[in-house]
C-alpha cells in the first residue's frame, strides 16, 4: 500500500487543489520535517511534509520534501508519482524539476533525468540541491561531470554539514565508497555533533571493509541519538558479518584449511 493510501487532496480524481492560509500549523510541521530530516528520520519527516500540504496545498516546498524524503527511502516509484503531480501546480520549480530528475535517474531512465535536470539549472537562482540532483543524474550516467556538480553545491552553501553528508549518501548509493568517507569526513570536520554524520561515517567505513572503526562510529551515532534507524540497521548489519566471521573460521578450522 502506498505510503499515501490516505491521504486525499480534494474530493475526487480530477478536482483543482485549493489553495488555504498559510498558519502557524503550517510553519510548525514545516520546521518539524525538516528537523525530522536532518535527523535521518526520513519516514517521519515524510508524514510531517504531507501534514503541512493538509494546511496548504500550494506550498511548492512541502511538496518538494515529500518527493525528496521518498527518494531517501528509495521509493523511486512513488517519487516519480508525487513530483509529477506537484509539478503540475508549479511546472517551473527548480526544486521539484531536480528532484523528479533524481527519481527518474534512479528509476533508470536517463535521457529523461537529465532532461528535467537541465530545466532545474535554468532556473534562478540555482540552490545547493539543483546541483547535488545533478551529480546524482552524472552519476547514474557514469559522467566525469559529477564532480563538477557536487562541488557547486558544497560552495553553495559554505560552513554547511548538511550538503557534504547528502553528497556522501549519494556516492555510498552508487558505490563511490572512497569519495562517499571523503564527504562525510567533510561534514564532520563542519559539525561532530550531527548523530547522521556518524552514522554514515559508518556506513562508509562498513563498505570499505572497516568493521572496528565503523562500529565505534555507529556506536557514537547512536549515543548522540539512541533513536537512530540508520546506526541501529547498520550495527545489526555489523554485528551479522561478525556472525558469519566467526562460523566461517570455526569452519575452517574443523577442515584445516
Amino acid at each position: 500500500m502506498s505510503r499515501f493510501g490516505k491521504l486525499e487532496f480534494g474530493s475526487g480524481q480530477g478536482d483543482e487543489l485549493s489553495p488555504s492560509h498559510r498558519g502557524p500549523d503550517e510553519a510548525k510541521c514545516l520546521k518539524e520535517a525538516n528537523d525530522a530530516f536532518t535527523q535521518g528520520n526520513f519516514e517521519g519527516a515524510l508524514r510531517l511534509f504531507a501534514r503541512a500540504l493538509e494546511h496548504n496545498q500550494t506550498n511548492p516546498s512541502a511538496w518538494a520534501g515529500q518527493v525528496r524524503m521518498l527518494i531517501e527511502l528509495a521509493d523511486f516509484q512513488q517519487a516519480k508519482q508525487w513530483a509529477d503531480r506537484a509539478l503540475e501546480l508549479f511546472p517551473r520549480d527548480a526544486e521539484l524539476l531536480a528532484a523528479k530528475a533524481v527519481a527518474l535517474a534512479r528509476l533508470g531512465d536517463l535521457p529523461a533525468a537529465m532532461a528535467f535536470s537541465d530545466a532545474a539549472v535554468e532556473r534562478e537562482p540555482q540552490e545547493p540541491y539543483t546541483w547535488l540532483a545533478r551529480g546524482d543524474v552524472l552519476l547514474a550516467k557514469d559522467e566525469k561531470g559529477a564532480d563538477y556538480c557536487f562541488s557547486k553545491a558544497l560552495a553553495a552553501a559554505p560552513g554547511q554539514w548538511l550538503w557534504p553528508w547528502l553528497a556522501s549518501r549519494i556516492h555510498l548509493y552508487y558505490r563511490r565508497m572512497a569519495l562517499a568517507l571523503k564527504l562525510i569526513s567533510q561534514a564532520m570536520a563542519l559539525d561532530a555533533s550531527q548523530s547522521v554524520i556518524w552514522a554514515q561515517m559508518g556506513k562508509c567505513q562498513l563498505a570499505l571493509g572497516l568493521a572496528s572503526a565503523a562500529q565505534t562510529s555507529l556506536e557514537q551515532a547512536r549515543q548522540l541519538n539512541p533513536q537512530s534507524l540508520e546506526a541501529a540497521t547498520a550495527l545489526e548489519h555489523l554485528h551479522g558479518l561478525d556472525w558469519w566471521e566467526r562460523l566461517r573460521g570455526k569452519a575452517n578450522r574443523w577442515l584445516g584449511r
